[in-house]
């Protein structure tokens, strides 16, 4: 196994120009798990055990592939991490994800992610660099660079299976549209509108906010140092923690980043939209220099891609912010495919969150996550009944699906080279909301061709000191 001060030698060695040596020759997760064979389960880590991380955990359990051999958590004595401890009590436990991968690495084959969006990028350069497979929930990381750098690392171990947590690429919707698309029932898109205005439930407060929070006292059961990891020290408060984080430029990645990754997924991949060329900031209500506006509308510009249109993305957040639906659109009934956040459904007033898709004969609603499109109007739906092409039903859900492809059974439906560009979407997405002004982008060097500050927040600030080993490749 090559355990985590090599990977730090390594590191120090690439950052001097030196390439690895024998790295990719030791036997990996995945080169294990066709000697031993598929029928048997998984040895897993999960890493944030808490919250999201107890639901996710419950899925993986529900599949019957997983044997939970390590559980890390920054508050192992919170509250919200007891269900899991208690479910698995012969799971060895760690606060700090370095730590278990220095004493027990040698006993995990794949790894689960479901912290907060900027702790992603440590936690999956480390497991993939020491030949572990890994799922992190959505998106991939907060910024475009750390992205880009875990699109590389999963090309240069194909062997490592990896897989984004939108569960819905692995849903009806995913089939549908893959089926639709190549049967050319979806064919010549030129726009897709795409909406979450639901109460954004991680915070509403003042957006003439002029400093960070003041501190306050560190739970005592909290590691708040390693829950921090590569981001400069925020003194803490409770409305960093838990879900509030959500809504920080410095940890989060706001609706967009959110919802993004379930209601844009397929038009991303099956259109090969890649990265836009153009991120515009149409209106942000609320613009501060801290956390997230209170609604935004962000316009992204794809260009011609082969045969097919430039296409216009245009994303619509918050309650007050509800794009107008074109004739025909009918009823926006509560969509079964949002799970529960939080205890309950997250359902708007007046318009479900999702999507409209503007074709060159026909137009489609859409849902998120697993949701399936219509065609609209009604009428127009009926006299294409007859045209729809078969589609087949999903082999495995998401979870399912990233355990049977560490066995070599399957390959994953949202692996990094997928996901990763798509998460990017959403970074210069994010970009464009905190600068409030226009990137104009070069698919082909990947720099901001119009803006040199915009052009440095592709990769943000440095590390913070001792966290800089994970960008050292």
């Amino acid at each position: 196994m090559t355990t985590r001060r090599e990977f730090i030698r390594n590191a120090a060695l690439a950052s001097a120009g030196l390439a690895f040596g024998g790295v990719s020759s030791k036997l990996n997760a995945a080169s294990y798990s066709r000697v031993i064979g598929a029928n048997r389960k998984v040895n897993v880590a999960m890493i944030g055990i808490g919250n999201r991380g107890w639901e996710v955990i419950n899925e993986f359990d529900k599949t019957g592939l997983a044997n939970f051999v390590a559980l890390c958590d920054v508050d192992l004595g919170a509250a919200h991490t007891k269900n899991a401890l208690n479910k698995f009590p012969n799971a060895k436990r760690f606060k700090d994800f370095r730590e278990m991968f220095d004493k027990v690495g040698n006993e995990i084959e794949a790894v689960i992610v479901a912290t907060p969006d900027f702790s992603h990028f440590p936690i999956c350069m480390l497991a993939m660099h020491l030949g572990k497979h890994v799922y992190v929930e959505k998106p991939l990381t907060r910024t475009f660079h750390e992205s880009e750098l875990l699109i590389d690392m999963a090309k240069r171990h194909p062997n490592v299976v990896t897989q984004m947590g939108n569960q819905g690429h692995s849903e009806a919707n995913y089939f549908q549209f893959k089926a639709w698309k190549e049967a050319g029932i979806i064919k010549d898109v030129t726009a897709i509108t795409a909406h979450m205005n639901s109460s954004r439930r991680w915070h509403g407060w003042d957006p003439n906010i002029k400093k960070y929070l003041p501190g306050e006292p560190i739970p005592e059961t909290l590691d708040w140092d390693t829950w921090t990891m590569a981001q400069f020290y925020h003194e803490y408060n409770k409305d960093y923690h838990y879900g509030q984080w959500r809504c920080w430029y410095d940890f989060g990645m706001g609706a967009l980043g959110d919802w993004g990754a379930h209601i844009l997924d397929t038009a991303h991949e099956f259109l090969d939209l890649g990265l836009p060329e153009e991120v515009n900031p149409v209106k942000l209500e609320g613009h501060n220099d801290y956390f997230y506006p209170m609604s935004s509308t962000i316009e992204f510009k794809f260009p011609k891609r082969g045969k097919m249109p430039p296409l216009t993305i245009t994303w619509h957040d918050g309650l007050n912010n509800i794009p107008a639906v074109p004739d025909g659109y009918g009823v926006s009934e509560i969509d079964p495919n949002i799970p529960t956040v939080g205890g309950g459904k997250i359902q708007p007033a007046k318009l479900n969150p999702g999507k409209e898709i503007y074709g060159k004969d026909l137009t489609f609603k859409g849902g998120s996550h697993g949701s399936t499109l219509s065609i609209i109007p009604d009428e127009k739906a009926k006299e294409m009944e007859k045209k729809l092409p078969e589609v087949p039903k999903s082999p495995s859900n998401h979870f399912a699906n990233y355990l049977l492809a560490c066995q070599g059974v399957e390959k994953t439906r949202s692996p990094f080279a997928i996901s990763g560009p798509l998460s990017q979407v959403f970074c210069l997405g994010v970009m464009a909301q905190r600068l409030n002004r226009k990137i104009v982008f070069d698919r082909n060097t990947k720099q901001v061709k119009n803006d040199a500050f915009a052009n440095a927040f592709l990769t943000g600030l440095p590390p913070r000191k001792g966290w800089e080993e994970f960008y050292k490749f």
